[in-house]
């Protein structure tokens, strides 16, 4: 336990946010895949992983299967943070943290907007966590319903 609490510090994952780091973790190491993990504001952890499938592009990223779960499970709920976790083509844990494709971006934009706040998103490698304090750091210059 000790030694976990030393990685954690070492990573700077707090108390706050270790919840939605470990959830993201177990889901990769469940499913094999890219993996993520959101807390809703409530405190609610919902998870997803990479959606593979054979006639590329029909699958559909973890980010997005944690997003699209959460919005029709908890529809009133605001999604408060996203940990996001890869793995490389070997299955090992990449240790550089890897951040969400353009599509991604996109519908977590959504979400910060109907939230009315930012979302924090992590995005863990085992070499450490980057923390970004909202997503609109991840997409500037963003497409959003005041273009249409």
């Amino acid at each position: 336990v000790h030694k976990i609490q030393l990685l954690f510090n070492q990573m700077k994952i707090t108390t706050d946010n270790r919840r939605t780091t470990v959830a993201a973790n177990e889901r990769k190491a469940s499913s094999g895949h890219t993996s993520a993990a959101i807390e809703l504001a409530d405190g609610t952890i919902v998870s997803g992983s990479n959606q593979e499938n054979a006639a590329y592009p029909s699958g559909l990223c973890a980010e997005r299967t944690a997003v699209f779960y959460a919005n029709s499970r908890y529809p009133d709920v605001p999604i408060r943070r996203i940990c996001i976790v890869a793995r490389g083509t070997d299955g090992k844990p990449l240790h550089r943290p890897i951040a969400p494709c353009g599509a991604c971006r996109q519908v977590l934009l959504e979400a910060e907007q109907r939230a009315g706040h930012p979302i924090e998103v992590m995005l863990h490698g085992t070499e450490g966590t980057y923390f970004i304090q909202s997503i609109r750091d991840l997409l500037p210059l963003s497409f959003d319903e005041s273009f249409l």
